[in-house]
């Protein structure tokens, strides 16, 4: 009878805990992407209680439209180069922080001052972030051009975020370099954990760092890489925030992505219902590269 009522009060007290917040989830996050899934069906212009039952019409239309095939293009790659530039260059440094010093094991003096630079950009504002690049690549006063043209590089200097040819690009370089120094801490506290008689084993067989890097340290870091992997991926398919900032989306939509695009087509041209419908395509999208991501770098995982 004891064991009874304290599975009964165990249980009572699970539910007090649980219930609430479950409900609240499933009001403020579940519940949204419901709505957006009816929304999508309906030609709800998003000022009015009135709408149609347009049914997969916004779909068909969004085959059609050049903008949001082009705006997802430019995520496609995004998708291919983001994530691996990210990555590499999340892997080198930390590397060279953490097993490059002098002796080869210990990472290099002055390796957590370093840490903290590479990190800053984690504790400004993507806001921060987009408008002070943008000042930097301002063709007349930007720091960027008056540095080319300080050391005679005059030929160089272009109006970065102004050419359709250049601005999808430099928006890209914001966005790596405002990710990498994240990856640079995540991947160095993952090599801190891997016992430096690994290393030294390497190093006795004559391995170098580039053959230490690809051989011993990413196989052991596999996971932390596999969650960086869909991360990066994840944000490659958005990149609304800085776009809008930087460019929105210009010149000549050379810049623009799915999650402008939804944006634009919503408040800018009161098209609710299509915009939902752009939503759920891209959720798909999104959901699908996960799922296919975790999947193609599923691998054993190696204990040390």
């Amino acid at each position: 009878m004891t064991g009874r009522a304290l599975r009964h009060g165990r249980y009572r007290l699970l539910v007090t805990f649980l219930v609430p917040p479950l409900l609240l989830y499933g009001y403020f996050v579940l519940s949204p992407y419901v709505q957006m899934f009816v929304i999508a069906a309906t030609d709800w212009r998003g000022l009015s209680p009135s709408y149609e039952i347009v049914g997969l019409d916004n779909f068909r239309q969004l085959l059609r439209d050049q903008y949001v095939l082009d705006a997802l293009r430019h995520n496609l790659v995004l998708l291919l180069l983001l994530p691996v530039i990210t990555i590499a260059l999340g892997l080198f440094f930390a590397s060279m922080l953490n097993v490059g010093g002098r002796g080869k094991v210990a990472g290099v003096r002055g390796s957590g001052a370093y840490k903290v630079v590479y990190f800053f950009p984690q504790v400004i504002s993507i806001a921060v972030i987009g408008v002070l690049w943008k000042q930097l690549y301002n063709p007349r006063s930007g720091l960027l051009n008056g540095f080319l043209e300080a050391v005679g590089l005059d030929g160089l200097a272009r109006p970065w975020l102004g050419d359709p040819t250049y601005a999808f690009w430099a928006v890209m370089a914001v966005m790596v370099w405002a990710n990498v120094g994240f990856y640079v801490v995540l991947f160095g506290a993952a090599m801190q954990s891997v016992p430096r008689d690994v290393y030294e084993a390497a190093l006795l067989d004559g391995a170098g760092r580039l053959a230490t890097l690809w051989r011993v340290t990413i196989p052991l870091l596999w996971d932390s890489v596999q969650v960086a992997w869909v991360y990066l991926a994840i944000l490659a398919l958005d990149g609304f925030a800085l776009v809008q900032i930087m460019t929105n989306g210009g010149p000549s939509f050379a810049t623009d992505v799915a999650g402008l695009r939804i944006y634009e087509t919503a408040f800018g041209e009161a098209k609710f219902g299509y915009a939902s419908a752009i939503g759920v395509a891209l959720f798909f999208v999104t959901l699908s590269i996960a799922v296919l991501a975790l999947r193609a770098t599923r691998r054993e995982r190696i204990e040390f």
